[in-house]
């Protein structure tokens, strides 16, 4: 029998415009997917398991399946494996300087992949200084100068670039792989 692999799951718009799915419930339908040491990280759709290994592809379509059916509506599911976590958690793409003088918290897009070269340049050309952008491997980085709400940012057209994908801060992606993917 081959060893399980953990992995963490970033859900996109698992307690948003009105739906509520408790920790509890989320943990149970993991479990009822199979996988085991099923973890919730926040009610915000942070979700760390173990599988036996069957391909990241095969794994998001199974959880994707899984959710639908438990919760009545489509959930798009982003994996992560250990190695690439603690790599997207040890990321630092900004300059120290611009960290410091932004009142903005650092977020994380998980995409479902690498973006081609062209979507790539295109995204990249919609940063300013007010908002700043870096695509590593699968996911977008962006420093806001302030609040989220506050940005001028086209969130939408960046996402008909890149592709649907869900986004956490930085500081989340970290404190997920400091507790549960420590190496």
């Amino acid at each position: 029998m081959s060893e399980a692999t953990r992995y963490a799951a970033f859900l996109r718009g698992i307690n948003l415009g009105g739906r509520r799915v408790k920790n509890e419930e989320l943990r149970e339908a993991f479990e009822r997917l199979g996988f085991e040491g099923v973890s919730c990280f926040r009610a915000s759709g942070n979700v760390v398991f173990a599988a036996v290994a069957e391909g990241e592809g095969a794994l998001r379509d199974r959880i994707e399946a899984g959710l639908g059916e438990e919760l009545g509506y489509e959930v798009a599911v982003f994996p992560r494996g250990a190695e690439e976590l603690r790599a997207v958690a040890a990321r630092r793409p900004f300059d120290p300087a611009h960290l410091a003088a932004s009142r903005g918290k650092p977020q994380v897009a998980f995409l479902p992949a690498p973006p081609p070269p062209a979507a790539r340049e295109r995204a990249l050309a919609l940063a300013s200084d007010e908002d700043r952008l870096a695509i590593e491997g699968r996911e977008l980085h962006w420093l806001p100068s302030g609040g989220i709400s506050e940005s001028e940012l086209e969130l939408s057209t960046l996402e008909s670039l890149l592709g649907p994908w869900t986004m956490r801060t930085a500081g989340t992606v970290e404190q997920i792989a400091a507790r549960h993917f420590a190496a």
